[in-house]
This record gives structure tokens, C-alpha cells and sequence, in this order.
């Protein structure tokens, strides 16, 4: 174990570094100014130039990335040169539009995301794994054709369709819940943990929605193959319970796959929830993300993006390591 996580965390460093330079790289080839944005819309050549020199952006390629890049292991300075200020580690630079630290930003708009994906994974997991298992054990009835049925369907609707259908009925025609969030500036908002479950429960069951019916397919097509398994044969041939060879012998080995999905699904959910954050109107990091790319803000799109690639690849290796706890035959070597 110890010799696959060293590996993985040397991967993972690799696939970091050229994740955060190909970033870097389509900021420079793109046709857009970060200079010219920063500058405003009343800007002249001369304004421009200056800007240039107290982004950084007048040095060569590498010695902006080498410079960026020094602030993940230490502090550095920042600024035109004579007005420079000391920026402490992590220093992810400063917001090309606001001149604010880039921390500070990702700090402010974490826990929106946070709060829109603890909700929604609980949510589809719970619903999702259960509705699959539960399709397994009454295949061919009525129970199972219908799990299936609205696992299609939901399966079939995108964010943006599912969260407009809930704001129109929820929010604009019966006004039951909110359209937007509260500040948070607790794990449970200003208005408490009731707001704060009023506040996120749309976003939720959008994501929900969605997930959960790739979940339910997922672990329904894997139960029913490992239903049919030797060793679950011979668990019934020693006269165990049905629930003791559904959840203890079955359902270990049959959502191995939904494990992984998992993983996956929050390691990007962590990332930013785009379309959910926007739809809804939660300043979190998707929805801090969109602006960072469309205002040409380097700085903070680099930092979503890295730290994005970060939870997915923490999300796979912990994936990996938990693969030989639920599943017996699994090592990892």
C-alpha cells in the first residue's frame, strides 16, 4: 500500500505540473488580452503596456509560468516592479480584475460548493444505490420496470432542464422555496440549518436527479451479474440469510463500479458544479470559474483548474485504496 501511494503521489504531482502548464499555455495562445481586461474599456495603448508590466505579462513564457509556479511551494512578490507586495504560500496570485488574492476568492467560494455537493452526493448515493438494488432483487416485476423507467428518464434530462422545471414549479408558480442563497459565512448559513436545507434542496435534487439514474443502472447490470456468481451460489448453498448474501456478500462485490463512479463524481463536483452554480444562481466555484474565463482573469481560472485536477486525482487514488476494503479479491499492490 505504502509503495502504490508514493506512486500515485508522484503521478499525481507529474500530472499537475502539465495540467497547470497547458492551462497556462491556452491563456497566452488565446486571442484574448488579460492586460487590455484589466485595463477597462477606456484604455489606451500606453495604459495597456503598463498593465502589461504590473501583470507580469511583459517577461518571457517560462519565466511567467516559473513564477506562478514558485508560489505553490513558497512565497513570492507580485506587482509592478517598484509597488510589489509579498504574497505568503500559498500564493496563487492576484485576480487580474479585482487585484484580491486569489485564496481569498477560492476561500469565499468553496463553501457554496461544499454546501451544493454534500447535499446532492448523500442524496443521489442513497437514492441511486438503493433504487438499483432494490430493481435487482424484483427483476422482471413491476418494481423493476419501473425503477428502470424513471431511471431513463432521468437519465435523459440535463441539468439545465431539470433546474428550470424545479424553479418554475417550486419557486415561481407554488413559492415554496427560494430562488437564491443566503451568504454563508457558517457550515449551515445566517439562516441555520433550516435555511441552509431550504436554500440548497433545488440544487440538489437537480444534480440528484441526473446522478442518481446512472446509479440506479450502474448498480442494478452489476448486481444482477454478481447474483449470479459462484460464491454467491454457494452462499445460499449454506443456508444463509437472504439479507446476509445481498448486503454482506452481494452488494460488496456488486457496487465496486458505483465506488468508482463516485469518486469520480466528486472529485468533479468539488471542481464546480458549472451549470447547477449558474442556474441557480450559487457563487461557488463553478460560478466563480465562468467569469474568471469569460473577463480573461489567469490568475483564478489557473487556480479553479488546478485545484479541480487536484480532487479528481485525490478522488482516484482514494477510489483505488478503497477498492481492496469492499472487495476481497482486490489488491492493491
Amino acid at each position: 500500500m505504502t509503495r502504490f501511494l508514493t506512486r500515485r503521489l508522484v503521478a499525481m504531482i507529474v500530472l499537475l505540473i502539465v495540467i497547470s502548464f497547458v492551462t497556462f499555455s491556452l491563456f497566452q495562445l488565446g486571442p484574448a488580452d488579460p492586460a487590455a481586461a484589466a485595463c477597462g474599456q477606456e484604455c489606451t495603448p500606453q495604459r495597456i503596456a503598463e498593465a502589461r508590466v504590473a501583470l507580469g505579462m511583459d517577461k518571457p513564457f517560462l519565466t511567467q509560468y516559473v513564477d506562478y509556479m514558485s508560489g505553490l511551494v513558497g512565497s513570492r512578490h507580485v506587482g509592478a516592479p517598484g509597488s510589489q507586495a509579498l504574497c505568503s504560500w500559498p500564493c496563487l496570485g492576484k485576480s487580474f480584475q479585482t487585484n484580491e488574492d486569489v485564496t481569498a476568492i477560492i476561500g469565499r467560494a468553496l463553501p457554496y460548493t461544499l454546501s451544493v455537493a454534500s447535499g446532492a452526493i448523500v442524496l443521489w448515493s442513497v437514492v441511486g444505490v438503493g433504487l438499483g438494488l432494490l430493481a435487482a432483487l424484483r427483476k422482471g416485476r413491476f418494481t423493476d420496470k419501473l425503477v428502470v423507467g424513471a431511471a431513463s428518464v432521468g437519465v435523459s434530462l440535463p441539468i439545465p432542464v431539470t433546474g428550470l422545471l424545479l424553479l418554475l414549479f417550486f419557486v415561481s408558480t407554488l413559492h415554496l422555496l427560494p430562488f437564491t442563497t443566503n451568504a454563508i459565512t457558517s457550515p449551515f448559513g445566517d439562516a441555520g440549518p433550516g435555511g441552509w436545507f431550504l436554500n440548497y434542496l433545488l440544487p440538489w435534487v437537480a444534480l440528484a436527479v441526473l446522478f442518481s439514474a446512472q446509479y440506479i443502472r450502474v448498480t442494478r447490470s452489476n448486481m444482477l451479474e454478481t447474483l449470479g456468481e459462484d460464491f454467491m451460489r454457494t452462499a445460499r448453498s449454506k443456508g444463509l440469510s437472504r439479507a446476509s448474501i445481498v448486503f454482506k456478500h452481494g452488494a460488496r462485490a456488486g457496487i465496486t463500479p458505483v465506488v468508482t463512479m463516485l469518486g469520480l463524481d466528486i472529485g468533479t463536483l468539488l471542481g464546480g458544479a458549472v451549470l447547477t452554480e449558474q442556474i441557480f444562481s450559487v457563487p461557488g466555484v463553478g460560478f466563480t470559474a465562468v467569469h474568471a474565463a469569460q473577463s480573461g482573469d489567469l490568475p483564478v481560472t489557473m487556480a479553479i483548474t488546478m485545484m479541480a485536477a487536484f480532487f479528481i486525482i485525490v478522488a482516484n487514488v482514494l477510489v483505488d485504496a478503497a477498492y481492496a476494503v469492499i472487495d476481497p479479491r482486490v489488491r492493491v499492490a
